[in-house]
């Protein structure tokens, strides 16, 4: 019997204020919930995208300070949806932060927290680079988490999509749908979102719904777009083929993902998983 899962992928164009950003956010949600998809999930930075780092880390406070993410949450609870918070930041104690994805109950519990892993390290050409270990603390571990009608949800964040080992412990460890929250750079976006999202689905035989960023944000920052899901199989189910704000819906069969994976079943080779 097929096991469908209606889901949904919301494209932000977020700024340096977390109530604005909620707030451009809600309605894609809430059109989201209204046809009936019953995860939802936004982009990495969703609450907050500013590389200004002094800025950004004077801003933020630990989780249990955050007024915010108790909006969030209450969406979740009056909708009656999973939402994966793509991210927010949060300090980590440090001195840095955590970019950290949250994945609310419709209840709006917290039921998972993932901390983004691979820090993103480049320099672009033409005055653009990142250095997000400046900044951010890397997390420590990985995240797979029980949703609805059982789904098996493996958390990772944007730049995690290049290290696929992260992606073979989660397939090993049972993911049959993977998040990818992103917010891309427009030349790495255009040089490599597509590839690398399908690679990834095709590796695990997992989903992969991969909210993202688009467009020249408040900071300064341009971001691809171009939100997808894909099937087990590679296939793209659904994109944004631009980098306004907007969302897709597509219906995920589970019983998809051990079809893939009893005809290839090559991500069950190589190393055993030990987390998370």
């Amino acid at each position: 019997m097929a096991r469908p899962l209606r889901v949904a992928a919301v494209q932000l164009r977020s700024g340096i204020d977390p109530a604005a950003n909620r707030a451009a956010a809600t309605p894609l949600i809430r059109e989201a919930a209204q046809a009936g998809a019953r995860l939802i999930a936004t982009p990495e930075c969703t609450t907050r995208l500013d590389r200004n780092a002094q800025r950004l880390l004077g801003a933020i406070g630990p989780e249990k300070d955050d007024p915010d993410l108790n909006a969030w949450g209450r969406l979740a609870e009056e909708l009656g949806v999973w939402l994966l918070l793509g991210s927010t930041i949060i300090a980590s104690g440090s001195g840095k932060g955590f970019n950290r994805s949250l994945l609310y109950t419709p209840a709006g519990k917290i039921a998972a927290r993932y901390d983004k892993i691979n820090l993103f390290e480049a320099a672009l050409g033409g005055g653009e680079a990142y250095r997000e270990s400046n900044s951010f603390d890397a997390g420590a571990e990985a995240k797979l988490v029980e949703g609805p009608m059982g789904a098996k949800l493996g958390l990772t964040i944007c730049y995690d999509v290049r290290f696929a080992e992260l992606y073979a412990k989660l397939a090993r460890a049972g993911a049959e749908i993977i998040f990818v929250p992103a917010a891309f750079t427009k030349p790495t976006g255009e040089a490599h979102w597509e590839v690398l999202l399908r690679a990834r689905a095709i590796e695990t035989g997992a989903f992969i719904v991969a909210p993202a960023q688009g467009g020249l944000h408040e900071d300064g920052r341009q971001t691809w777009g171009h939100s997808t899901i894909i099937d087990p199989w590679g296939k793209v189910l659904k994109v944004l083929d631009h980098d306004e704000p907007g969302m897709l819906i597509a219906d995920l069969d589970l019983d998809l993902v051990n079809e893939a994976r009893a005809k290839v079943p090559a991500w069950r080779g190589g190393m055993e998983f030990t987390g998370p």
